[in-house]
């Protein structure tokens, strides 16, 4: 049985980046003003316990795959894959996590979200719209958090203090030009899961993170490139990879929901400049 110790800061262990957890956990840790966000991963079944917690704490916990249970002097309170809880850090104890347990924490003050009292647990879905929103901000902090001036960082800072009042308050601002990249990184994510459904549209994924498709093309505008051609490209990204482990054309032009070979093979050499075929038998050659 594992268990993993505190830091010298007091902080649990999924925050630590130091190397006294070795291959156990897995850390990614990022600060942006008064705002702590960690990704991480067991390798093994983790636990601590004796856990000292700052009682003005908002304490957001993710869990992608595995199950956590967190210790708090109440009971116990057991996060399997997809679900997520934010409560304050009062009471908080301890943790178990099983083996390969996967997830994220978001640490903000709790005094910065507003209108949640904490005195009560919000557990729910982790792939809601506000959820996904917030996990793709997180994402792009962790990218560029080190590359932010003192204005950018206040503004990182900002948008996630709005998007975690999102998930506590179930609701998504679509209307908040700053969370416009994090919205074209949760659609983008979104789009990259469904790319073999027959119906993956903008519409589609503005439905599904309750946006209007007009909101979801304004994110897009900073990118450079459009909700539709995204999907486009990163269709004839994954069909060239098939190509390369020995799938046939019509194979993966029904997978990746070309209307058909002729179509695929025209959109294949537009991008790519010869076409499917060609480009197999260079690969077979190399």
């Amino acid at each position: 049985m594992e268990h993993a110790g505190h830091d010298d800061c007091g902080r649990p262990p999924e925050y630590a980046t130091g190397t006294e957890l070795g291959a156990r956990v897995r850390t990614r840790e990022a600060r942006v003003r008064d705002a702590v966000l960690t990704d991480f991963r067991t390798a093994v079944r983790v636990r601590s316990g004796a856990m000292q917690q700052p009682a003005d704490e908002l304490q957001l916990y993710v869990v992608h795959q595995g199950s956590w249970t967190l210790q708090y002097s109440g009971g116990p309170v057991a996060l399997p894959g997809g679900r997520f809880m934010a409560r304050r850090s009062t009471g908080l104890t301890g943790f178990d996590a099983s083996p390969q347990t996967a997830g994220a924490t978001i640490v903000l003050p709790s005094g910065a979200v507003g209108g949640y009292p904490g005195d009560r647990p919000i557990i729910g879905s982790a792939v809601t719209p506000e959820v996904r929103l917030l996990l793709a901000h997180a994402s792009l902090l962790h990218e560029t958090f080190g590359e932010l001036t003192d204005y950018g960082a206040e503004a990182a800072r900002n948008a996630l203090i709005e998007l975690t009042r999102g998930v506590v308050h179930q609701y998504v601002d679509a209307g908040e030009p700053a969370l416009a990249p994090a919205l074209a990184t949760a659609a983008r994510e979104l789009a990259d899961q469904w790319l073999t459904h027959a119906e993956l549209t903008p519409r589609l994924l503005a439905r599904e993170l309750h946006v209007s498709v007009r909101t979801l093309n304004r994110a897009f505008a900073h990118t450079g490139e459009p909700v539709a051609a995204y999907i486009r490209r990163r269709r004839l990204e994954e069909a060239r990879r098939a190509l390369t482990a020995g799938h046939t054309v019509s194979e993966v032009a029904a997978r990746w929901q070309f209307a058909d070979s002729s179509h695929f093979i025209r959109s294949f050499r537009q991008r790519y400049h010869q076409t499917p075929a060609q480009y197999a038998r260079s690969r077979q050659r190399s």
